[in-house]
């Protein structure tokens, strides 16, 4: 039915938690607290935070591409196998059909 949908699911699979993981980034709170003396230092922690989750996202991103396109190059072979059978099966039943049409006019041919 669907045969590539298997193997890109157990592709995808195991990094389901890592993909999660990465897209709900925890931040720090939006409150002052006491560890910042200021708003701008909390903001500024929360602008570094920001851009650290913003290079692992890069990291993400780029593994998920080569994934991707490792499982594109594999559906195309799939399909360039899928094709060559085709045109066997496609070669082999006009040869039946032809043999067959054949065999039916020598038979005609025959029985006069």
């Amino acid at each position: 039915m669907y045969t590539w949908l298997l193997p890109a699911v157990k592709a995808v699979l195991p990094h389901v938690g890592t993909i999660i993981s990465a897209a709900l980034p925890v931040f720090q709170s939006r409150k002052i607290d006491e560890n910042a003396a200021t708003q701008e230092a909390l903001l500024q922690r929360q602008i570094t935070e920001l851009q650290e989750v913003a290079s692992h996202n890069a990291v993400h991103i780029k593994e998920l591409a080569e994934q991707l396109k490792q499982m594109v190059v594999t559906l195309e072979q799939g399909v360039i196998a899928n094709e060559r059978r085709y045109r066997r099966l496609v070669a082999l039943s006009t040869l039946a059909t032809v043999l067959s049409l054949t065999a039916i006019a020598l038979w005609w041919l025959g029985a006069r």
